[in-house]
């Protein structure tokens, strides 16, 4: 039994008809547009729906339980909505003003990010540095009143769409490489360029771009906490954020499960349903299994994380196992699919493409593994059982 409480299943219902009512019947126009429309982010904030955990002095509910994140994920993918990705908004990028923004900066950007005024993203990764941020070559230079910021940036989720970015960048001079600072850029910004909405393998509504800084002056009023600490500052928000990946990951196997669930059971092969096969139900078996063992650990995580206990081990093993068992699923579901798995109109096909990305964002399940194979054989090691 899965364990929310009266007010979170009430605001699952609620989050759950808003996405019916606002957001899917508008994604098929947003895939041929290339991006979710503004309005989305703007009803999502009248509503309540994009930023829970700030305090209600900024416009929020003020809980940090991630168990409303998780509902808001886990809804967005079981309505097919998930190119409206608005928990990199909310909690992937809005808390870095929580955890090391001013109160100043606090009061100057989270209402309008609450209310959906302004949209957010993060900008890290370069032609040459996606995992390794060491290897950035984005700089920005101490002008003592200012920041001069230089360089570029690649595959920006909200590259088009965001107001606000907050951008790493190495800090030019320092000795040691990884010395960054986070800046925050805002729209107009003078030398602060976007480049043209990259076309992917999938997610086509989920907007995202090339950044590129030619001599931007970042007042020093936008610098997120110390300067040099911002590698730091990333790295600390890694293990929420590869739950957060986990999360989605789990909700949109178990789409996959149901969607080719009530396929085979309707498909006819042979003068049978597909789903008599003995070959279909131990591949459905197998799967149904995976699905619920991943989620059952998932939720481990979110607890050990409401009480402040998830490590970046943790996070690792929930973004490789949920994001390997979503591929299997799909990969699965389009088999079982047949021909018809291959075509666009079939929800399955879009999936399996839109999916693909996950083995790679917030890590790819090879460095997850790396993550993991490093703490087997660490001195501190120790099982989730010792």
């Amino acid at each position: 039994m899965r364990q929310f409480t009266e007010d979170q299943i009430m605001f699952r219902d609620a989050y759950r008809k808003f996405l019916e009512a606002e957001i899917a019947p508008h994604m098929e126009g947003w895939r041929e547009a290339g991006i979710v429309d503004r309005s989305a982010f703007e009803k999502a904030g009248d509503l309540g729906f994009l930023m829970i955990w700030p305090d209600e002095k900024y416009g929020g509910m003020g809980d940090t339980d991630f168990r409303y994140e998780q509902i808001i994920i886990e809804e967005t993918a079981r309505a097919g909505c998930k190119q409206f990705y608005n928990t990199l908004h909310s909690r992937l990028v809005g808390p870095y003003f929580q955890r090391f923004g001013s109160e100043e900066q606090r009061q100057r950007f989270l209402p309008k990010c609450v209310a959906g005024e302004t949209i957010l993203a993060i900008a890290m990764t370069e032609p040459g540095a996606g995992s390794d941020l060491a290897g950035m070559r984005t700089n920005a230079q101490d002008m003592g009143d200012h920041w001069l910021l230089n360089g570029s940036k690649t595959y920006i989720s909200n590259g088009i769409n965001a107001d606000v970015v907050i951008v790493a960048a190495k800090v030019a001079g320092a000795e040691k490489k990884h010395s960054m600072v986070l800046l925050i850029l805002e729209r107009g910004m003078e030398g602060f360029e976007r480049g043209r909405n990259l076309k992917k393998m999938g997610m086509p509504a989920q907007d995202t771009a090339e950044l590129f800084f030619n001599n931007v002056k970042v007042p020093k009023a936008n610098q997120l906490g110390e300067a040099g600490k911002g590698f730091y500052y990333l790295m600390e928000g890694l293990a929420e954020e590869r739950l957060i990946s986990a999360v989605g990951c789990a909700a949109n196997a178990r789409k996959a499960f149901d969607i080719t669930r009530d396929y085979v059971s309707q498909r006819q092969i042979f003068g049978a349903p597909l789903a008599e096969q003995q070959n279909t139900q131990f591949r459905m078996a197998e799967m149904d299994t995976e699905i619920e063992l991943a989620q059952v650990y998932i939720d481990h995580c979110v607890a050990a994380h409401n009480a402040g206990q998830l490590t970046s081990n943790m996070g690792a093993k929930a973004k490789m196992v949920a994001s390997e068992v979503e591929w299997k699923m799909l990969d699965l579901g389009v088999q079982l699919h047949g021909g018809a798995g291959f075509m666009d109109e079939y929800p399955i096909s879009r999936m399996f493409s839109d999916a693909r990305i996950n083995r790679i964002l917030a890590g790819s399940s090879e460095v997850m593994r790396l993550i993991i194979g490093r703490d087997v054989f660490s001195q501190k090691y120790q099982s989730l059982f010792d």
